[in-house]
């Protein structure tokens, strides 16, 4: 039915809940896994001080986006432990539902998952969440994962 599943994951405890229920069904279906995280650059003069106190075999790595670089390899581990063997990822500066919709858009997949941490209550319509940005302008099917 899905050959290809999205999933979106900041690294909390519920976004990993919303990315082991992609990575089992994704497995399930034997279909491609794509997991996007939205960030915020890292500040200039962090990455200038990180820079300094790396040793200098290791000063290359200190980038712009280190932190969503591990958060997407610790989702991706994840998924592997599954069973998923078609994991891609994604990160996107800026904000995180138009990450994901973004990326649901140009790769054209068949099924959105997200975490409904913070769908409840009036909360909702105050804060614009992730989840209720996604479910009202998804190009495809959203599977809303229970979280909290």
């Amino acid at each position: 039915m899905y050959r290809s599943i999205l999933v979106g994951t900041d690294g909390s405890d519920t976004a990993e809940q919303a990315v082991r229920a992609a990575a089992e069904l994704a497995a399930a279906m034997q279909c491609r896994l794509t997991i996007v995280s939205a960030f915020a650059p890292v500040s200039k003069s962090r990455l200038r001080a990180e820079g300094r106190q790396a040793p200098s075999d290791v000063a290359w790595a200190v980038n712009d986006r280190e932190d969503v670089d591990a958060t997407l390899e610790a989702a991706k581990a994840s998924a592997r432990t599954v069973g998923v063997s078609d994991v891609w990822t994604s990160a996107r500066d800026g904000d995180p539902a138009s990450g994901i919709l973004d990326v649901a858009e140009e790769l054209g997949v068949d099924l959105i998952v997200i975490g409904n941490k913070g769908m409840a209550g009036g909360k909702r319509f105050l804060l614009g969440a992730v989840p209720d940005k996604i479910s009202h302008h998804a190009p495809c099917s959203v599977l809303i994962v229970e979280t909290s």
